[in-house]
């Protein structure tokens, strides 16, 4: 990486800007210091002083009288601003290389003419021209050129092409664009015609993003996790949000997340899970992501081996499930809505029978129900085990519902669809019957 030194920080006319900021009666302060090129004493100089149309900042220069090392730095001496800015400049003439710039060193530096880009953090802040961000750029690529000629030949030549582009640029024989960015708000380039307007140059504020409020130290690393996700849809299918609510169980705050899913061949759903730390207690849910269809949907399975148990099952709130052979059926809402496998939601039927059935335990339990839900359960141990064939029954009005076809696309012959017309007791049940989406805004 090349070195800002104070004999190639020029300003207009030549001067030295080190000295000019100086000029005006500031004092400088002198402290010796170890050079870090011979690791012998140095000196640095410091200087507090004020960039006319900005701010102030804090100008540093290091200079070794016995190996004649030098360097100079530029560091912002307010704090980080309440936004991040971005500084577009379209260099038309010669003299716009003689504009001053500052830039910070979490600032991004980018010729989009040449798709040459000086990320974040990689140079010192600096205070220079727009004719040294370009020398400076050049000189750091010169480095070790010497070693690439002789171990990377055609990287060291596409290298050195690059720079003769980047030197060319000064001679501004025709526009090109600078753009600085710097989250901090603490980069600034020079407006000659300050305090009118500069056409050729654009200062733009932005939000910062949460990396880079934490590449400046704004935040901590746990704090990614709570980023707030953008409002677009595509965006949300890649994020999973959270927000706060209480334990179903012990009322307790809880957190729960949910994340769009999109199922192939079917639509998108809606997967919502809640963990409590205090209960241990964990529940997930599936909502549907769209609208009610216009017809009902009912999907039978002809479940005949245990390969069966591993498709991917979508029940929604609102259906039904029925398996004739045990002569069993289960209503709407009975399990919530589930985005599993056949073999989950069995297990998850077994259990609201079975395992979790109040009847079946303490002073209200009877020998005979206890048998027959025992035996439920053991039937469908079987059907899990693929010991027992069986057809498996959705029925869903809303038309949300959906079993895997591992056939896809093509039909799956084991798998029976049928859509139907609602009847008035369903369309009740859902409340559509009172539900009025055309010429509402025209009632009083």
């Amino acid at each position: 990486m090349s070195v800002i030194t104070e004999d190639n920080v020029r300003g207009v006319g030549g001067e030295n800007l080190f000295k000019d900021i100086s000029a005006d009666g500031d004092d400088i302060t002198e402290i010796e210091s170890m050079c870090m090129n011979c690791h012998l004493n140095g000196m640095t100089r410091i200087l507090l002083t004020k960039i006319p149309f900005f701010k102030e900042v804090i100008v540093s220069s290091f200079n070794c009288d016995n190996c004649s090392w030098s360097n100079t730095e530029i560091q912002s001496a307010g704090r980080i601003q309440d936004q991040g800015v971005c500084y577009t400049l379209k260099v038309k003439t010669k003299q716009d290389l003689d504009r001053e710039v500052v830039k910070s060193d979490g600032a991004t530096t980018r010729i989009p003419d040449l798709d040459f880009e000086i990320p974040p953090f990689t140079q010192k802040g600096a205070l220079t021209t727009i004719e040294g961000l370009i020398d400076r750029a050049a000189a750091g690529l010169q480095q070790d050129q010497t070693l690439r000629r002789a171990n990377y030949p055609e990287v060291a030549d596409k290298i050195e092409e690059f720079i003769q582009k980047l030197q060319k640029l000064k001679e501004v024989e025709s526009e090109f664009t600078l753009v600085i960015e710097d989250p901090s708000g603490n980069s600034f380039i020079e407006n000659p015609r300050a305090p009118q307007r500069d056409e050729a140059l654009t200062v733009t504020k932005f939000t910062r993003t949460m990396q880079q409020d934490m590449q400046l130290g704004l935040r901590a690393d746990d704090d990614l996790e709570e980023e707030p996700a953008g409002n677009d849809i595509e965006t949300m299918k890649d994020e999973v949000l959270g927000f706060n609510t209480n334990c179903p169980e012990c009322n307790a705050p809880a957190r729960t997340n949910m994340k769009i899913v999109e199922i192939p061949h079917f639509k998108e759903v809606i997967i919502m899970a809640t963990n409590c730390d205090s209960c241990s207690h964990r529940t997930n849910e599936v909502k549907s992501g769209g609208a009610t269809e216009a017809m009902g949907t009912k999907i039978t399975l002809h479940v005949t081996d245990p390969s069966d148990m591993t498709r991917d099952v979508l029940k929604s709130e609102t259906c039904s499930l029925s398996i004739p052979e045990l002569e069993f059926e289960l209503g709407m809402a009975a399990v919530g809505g589930k985005f599993t496998t056949l073999e989950g939601l069995l297990k998850d039927i077994k259990d609201l029978i079975v395992s979790k059935n109040p009847f079946i335990c303490g002073d209200s339990s009877s020998s005979d129900r206890f048998e027959k839900l025992q035996a439920f359960g053991e039937k469908i141990d079987k059907i899990i085990a693929g010991e027992m064939n069986i057809h498996f029954i959705l029925d869903d009005p809303t038309g949300n519902s959906y079993m895997q076809n591992v056939y896809a696309p093509d039909p799956d012959p084991d798998i029976t669809i049928e859509k139907y017309t609602r009847t008035f007791e369903q369309n009740e049940d859902l409340g559509l019957n009172d539900m009025k989406t055309e010429g509402y805004e025209n009632e009083n």
